[in-house]
């Protein structure tokens, strides 16, 4: 029987996700206010009876740097701009465990009900840049199913591609590491082909944050199909995007778009993959909080009214699986 459902996906990365953008030039309690927000994410995802899957950079899983040398991989991206490798970044500028280290956190996200831990590879690493290749691909998933095995016991099953950079053609691969699900982009053209970032493509997505500019981006969960040899594909629908602290209308209309698509999901028995960063908490941590409070506040009002439900990509993924062979109960294959 159709369901509608709420999937919540987290790009947890702390500065492995924007040194190449920012280096080392950040406020200085942005990453400290992240890491003192995950436990009350955590917190409120607990409240609420929340699943989300925490796809998080292998790197963070280390304890320091002697451990980080441990498990990073022999073959490194070999990327021909060597400010994409993270690598490099912490080759010239070093390591702080404020930015580059997590595992008390990871721990928490463990310990918490329904909280999967997903990868978001073990480098930050970009499958659609030149230099790169898909070995170097391969054992950055391994390092990453390696220390996630070693230290905590899990076996990393969903997998979240960086700067939504999906090579199709390392699909495969992320199935034969042991990664049985992965978030796709919506189907919109401007959000295909990230790495290509002309101003048409920032402009659209950032307006359909506000306006019904695309597609809708519910889906059903019976659509999904898992090709023999990749992952099943999961479509994200819509990015939660920052707090402007200086435009409370800019965040009244994004919050707003938010919950409408939810609730249209929810008549329509179709689910809604939202997503965000942990650190796009940090600017203003009060106001995002009160946020992320309203809009599972308003699952709450749609699970009452429509019985939907919460699950993270593994669980969405084992749905689809079961109701596609009732005999399976799992997506793996």
């Amino acid at each position: 029987m159709p369901q509608p459902v709420f999937t919540i996906s987290l790009d947890f990365e702390l500065l492995w996700g924007v040194f190449d953008k920012v280096g080392n030039s950040y406020p200085p309690d942005y990453f400290a206010n992240t890491r003192e927000l995950v436990p009350r994410i955590l917190d409120a995802f607990g409240n609420h009876g929340i699943e989300a899957t925490w796809a998080t950079v292998g790197m963070l899983f280390a304890e320091n740097e002697e451990e980080w040398h441990h498990y990073s991989p022999v073959h490194k991206p070999s990327y021909r701009d060597v400010k994409l490798s993270a690598y490099e970044f912490a080759k010239q500028k070093g390591l702080d465990p404020k930015v580059h280290f997590a595992p008390e956190l990871i721990k928490r996200i463990l310990e918490t009900p329904g909280q999967e831990l997903g990868s978001h590879t073990f480098a930050h690493y970009y499958t659609l840049m030149r230099g790169q290749s898909p070995e170097q691909f391969r054992h950055d998933l391994k390092a990453s199913q390696r220390i996630a095995n070693e230290k905590f016991g899990v076996r990393l099953k969903s997998l979240v591609f960086p700067r939504n950079h999906i090579n199709e053609l390392y699909l495969p691969i992320c199935l034969e590491e042991g990664y049985t699900q992965a978030r796709s982009n919506p189907k919109d053209w401007f959000w295909q082909e990230t790495q290509h970032e002309d101003f048409s493509k920032k402009w659209f997505r950032s307006a359909d944050c506000f306006f019904p500019i695309g597609k809708r981006t519910s889906f059903v969960p019976n659509e999904l199909i898992a090709l023999p040899l990749e992952p099943l594909l999961i479509p994200a629908s819509r990015i939660l995007r920052p707090i402007s602290k200086n435009n409370m209308l800019f965040n009244a209309v994004r919050l707003s778009r938010v919950k409408k698509e939810m609730s249209l999901a929810a008549r329509l028995d179709e689910t809604y993959h939202l997503w965000w960063h942990p650190h796009n908490f940090g600017t203003d941590p009060a106001a995002a909080m009160a946020e992320l409070e309203d809009l599972l506040s308003h699952f709450q009002k749609l699970k009452a009214e429509y019985g939907m439900v919460s699950r993270n990509m593994e669980n969405l993924a084992a749905m689809v699986c079961s109701r596609a062979n009732p005999e399976t109960m799992a997506v793996g294959r």
